[in-house]
């Protein structure tokens, strides 16, 4: 199993001065993802990747340090950039991993594994703090997605 996380809420985009890179989470993005954290504490969780994005970073942080494990960045995660390597990633990580992208990656990817087969045993949500669980077979192909809603709702 890999988790496939968007990151939880953030604050606004259009109220942030700042490089959107280091837009952090918002006070609920923060709860939400305290919460994902609780959520998948039993799990058997193996790596944190995540877009260098901030707001990403801090989603995963919560998991990580409950397991006294650093959370890594790759660029293939970041905004704009498409599900080609998203994909690659997917193929590269080990079960258990737990990757954080945004809302323009996840679908893509999303929509890219199901051209390739990829069965959706739910019906798609991509809100904020939404996890993908994907089961993924000894030759490395993705064979069904399960969405987990956001934490609360």
């Amino acid at each position: 199993m890999i988790y496939l996380v968007r990151h939880a809420k953030a604050g606004s985009r259009r109220d942030w001065i700042d490089d959107d890179v280091v837009r952090p989470l918002s006070k609920k993005g923060l709860a939400q993802a305290d919460a994902l954290a609780r959520r998948m504490r039993k799990l058997e969780l193996s790596a944190f990747v995540t877009s260098p994005y901030l707001r990403c970073v801090q989603t995963l942080i919560p998991m990580a340090a409950q397991r006294n494990t650093a959370v890594t960045t790759d660029d293939r995660l970041a905004e704009e950039q498409g599900f080609a390597g998203a994909l690659e990633l997917l193929a590269e990580v080990p079960d258990g991993a737990v990757l954080c992208s945004h809302g323009d990656v996840i679908p893509a990817t999303m929509a890219a594994l199901e051209r390739r087969g990829c069965e959706f045993l739910t019906t798609p949500d991509w809100r904020k703090a939404t996890v993908w669980l994907l089961d993924r077979a000894a030759d490395g192909i993705i064979t069904t997605a399960t969405v987990w809603p956001p934490p609360g709702e």
